[in-house]
C-alpha cells in the first residue's frame, strides 16, 4: 500500500481530485486530498496574510499529524512550489515528488521565477480594490477552456470549487536548502493541450539525485484530474 498526498493548484480546492481518489483507493492505496487554507471549506480564511508558507504549513502539518511516511507527494500547477518546500522540511517522510503540470522552482524562487507570466497577475491584484485577490483565469475557447476543461457540465462543476488566490502565495520564495531533499526521486507529468505563450521550464535530463529524468505526458488540458482521471491514475499507480 502506497500513500498518496494530492495537492491542488491555485484557485482550486481538494474537491478537484474527486475522480482520482476513488481509483487510487480501489487499487488499495491510502489517499489524502486536502484543501489548502483559503480554498474549499476554508475560503473564509483567505486574506492578504495567506501565502505559500501557509500552504506549506498545511501540508507539513497533515504529514506529521497523520504520521505519514513514504509519501508520494503530488503537486498540481502552483502546488509545485508547495511540495518543493514541504520536501525541504520533511525529506525523510517523502518517497517521491510528482510535479503535475506544475511550477518547478529552484531554491529561493517564487512563482514569478518559475512562471514569469505570473507577474501580470500579481500586478493586477496589487492594483485592485482588495490589494491581494487574484481572481481565477478566464475561460478560453476550445480546446483550452477553463483550466483545460471544456465539457460544459465539467466546467460548471469546476466553477463551484474556484476561489480567489491570495497574492502572497505568488510572492513568497520556495526553500530548497536542505541537502537531503536532493535525494528524493522526482517525476514530471505534462499536459500537452495548453495555450501558446506559457512556456514550460525544461526538465533537466538528470534529476537532483543523479537518476535520469522521468517525464510523462497526458494529451489533455491542464486540469487532467478532471478531464483524464483514468490516465492520470495509471501514471500515479506506476509511481506507487
Amino acid at each position: 500500500m502506497a500513500t498518496y498526498l494530492l495537492v491542488h493548484g491555485a484557485w482550486h480546492s481538494g474537491q478537484c481530485w474527486e475522480r482520482v481518489v476513488p481509483l487510487l483507493t480501489a487499487a488499495g492505496h491510502r489517499v489524502f486530498a486536502p484543501s489548502l487554507t483559503g480554498y474549499g471549506d476554508t475560503t473564509h480564511l483567505a486574506g492578504p496574510e495567506v501565502g505559500l508558507d501557509t500552504h506549506v504549513d498545511d501540508i507539513v502539518g497533515l504529514i506529521t499529524g497523520e504520521d505519514l511516511t513514504e509519501v508520494i507527494l503530488v503537486g498540481h500547477s502552483y502546488a509545485g512550489l508547495v511540495i518543493s518546500s514541504v520536501a525541504n522540511q520533511v525529506p525523510d517522510r517523502i518517497a517521491r515528488l510528482v510535479y503535475l503540470d506544475a511550477m518547478v522552482p529552484e531554491d529561493g524562487e517564487s512563482a514569478v521565477d518559475a512562471q514569469p507570466a505570473t507577474q501580470a497577475l500579481i500586478d493586477l491584484a496589487l492594483k485592485s480594490d482588495s490589494g491581494w485577490r487574484v481572481p481565477p483565469l478566464p475561460e478560453m475557447p476550445p480546446p483550452f477552456g477553463l483550466f483545460g476543461v471544456t465539457d460544459p457540465a465539467d466546467v460548471a462543476w469546476l466553477r463551484t470549487m474556484l476561489s480567489d488566490q491570495p497574492v502572497r502565495c505568488l510572492q513568497q520564495p520556495v526553500r530548497l536548502d536542505n541537502p537531503a531533499v536532493t535525494a528524493i526521486p522526482r517525476a514530471h507529468i505534462h499536459c500537452t493541450v495548453k495555450p501558446e505563450g506559457i512556456p514550460r521550464r525544461p526538465v533537466p535530463a538528470v534529476q537532483p539525485n543523479g537518476d535520469p529524468a522521468q517525464v510523462w505526458e497526458l494529451a489533455t488540458g491542464h486540469d487532467c484530474m478532471i478531464t483524464m482521471p483514468d490516465g492520470l491514475c495509471e501514471l500515479l499507480l506506476r509511481l506507487g
